[in-house]
């Protein structure tokens, strides 16, 4: 007689579907659309849409709410399987212009609805608690915090009482070549995950992002993409957006519209070392690169 399987603990409810169980535990009984497409074994691709008019990587071209919509739709015709949409510029390089709460959310409510409505999940990229709060009441699934949970002190409970899983990237306000980037990178990450426990995001909802191109030199960019297993310690999804970075100029001069060879060979570089998702402006020939480099190895 087969024996009996063991009951399943509060947690593992949760994971499972058991909401009501999991919900009288105090688990977050939210959907992990993260973990659902990570089970499924292979890269996943986030395409980016900017609703904003100083992205250093389209130069505002999306800032109108019908162009942002059809980018939108373009993304998902090509492979998407996340949307991230933001509308402040981090600018990476530096010169970063404020937007107030006001502003931002205005510019996401022109287009949000319908990004939402194109079917695959929609991450908000933003460093704000009150738009990342807003945007998941508006039906965004992800947070995308350039800051870590470390900038605005809120973020953590709003990502926490959302039950929604969370990029957290490392960033420093300026590069400094004289540091050991792999070091301060997983410092930083402890120090977010610490915050992330203390406010009660669970573990399975977390992926980190070593934030190509932000507070770092073009080499340490690199290093970061060449030493990522360094990251697998943490035992969480790695997310790596080298998606048309600087870096890729100072191989090859060119401008931001002008790397997608880079951006491929980075992300592919990525892929071998351990990133479970890339984030990108060019869907389609990030889709096809990743479809050609696994048939080559399933040939092998």
């Amino acid at each position: 007689m087969a024996q009996k399987p063991a009951r399943a603990t509060p947690k593992e409810a949760a994971m499972i579907g058991n909401r009501d169980a999991a919900a009288k535990a105090g688990f977050s009984t939210a959907s992990n659309v993260l973990h659902d497409l990570l089970y499924e074994g292979r890269p996943l691709v986030m395409g980016v849409v900017n609703v904003t008019p100083d992205s250093f990587s389209d130069g505002g071209r999306f800032l109108d709410a019908d162009a942002a919509i059809a980018q939108a739709q373009k993304l998902v015709a090509e492979g998407a399987d996340i949307l991230d949409i933001g509308a402040e510029s981090s600018r990476p390089y530096g010169g970063p212009v404020a937007v107030s709460l006001e502003e931002e959310r205005a510019r996401l409510a022109r287009v949000l609805p319908a990004v939402v409505g194109l079917g695959v999940p929609v991450s908000i990229d933003t460093m704000k608690a009150a738009v990342a709060a807003w945007a998941l009441e508006a039906g965004a699934a992800i947070v995308n915090d350039v800051w870590g949970l470390q900038r605005d002190l809120d973020m953590a409970r709003v990502v926490a009482s959302h039950g929604a899983p969370v990029v957290i990237m490392h960033n420093r306000e300026a590069a400094d070549p004289a540091i050991d980037i792999i070091a301060a990178v997983t410092a930083f990450f402890s120090r977010s995950l610490e915050i992330a426990q203390e406010a009660g995001i669970e573990r399975e909802r977390i992926v980190l992002d070593p934030g190509i191109g932000f507070g770092k030199t073009a080499e340490q960019s690199m290093t970061c993409i060449a030493r990522l297993d360094a990251f697998r310690d943490f035992g969480l999804p790695l997310l790596v957006g080298a998606s048309r970075k600087r870096f890729i100029n100072t191989i090859v001069p060119s401008e931001a519209t002008e790397r997608l060879g880079g951006s491929l060979a980075a992300h592919l570089m990525a892929i071998e070392n351990g990133a479970a998702i890339l984030r990108a402006h060019d869907v389609a020939p990030t889709v096809q690169a990743l479809a050609v480099a696994a048939a080559i190895r399933r040939a092998t």
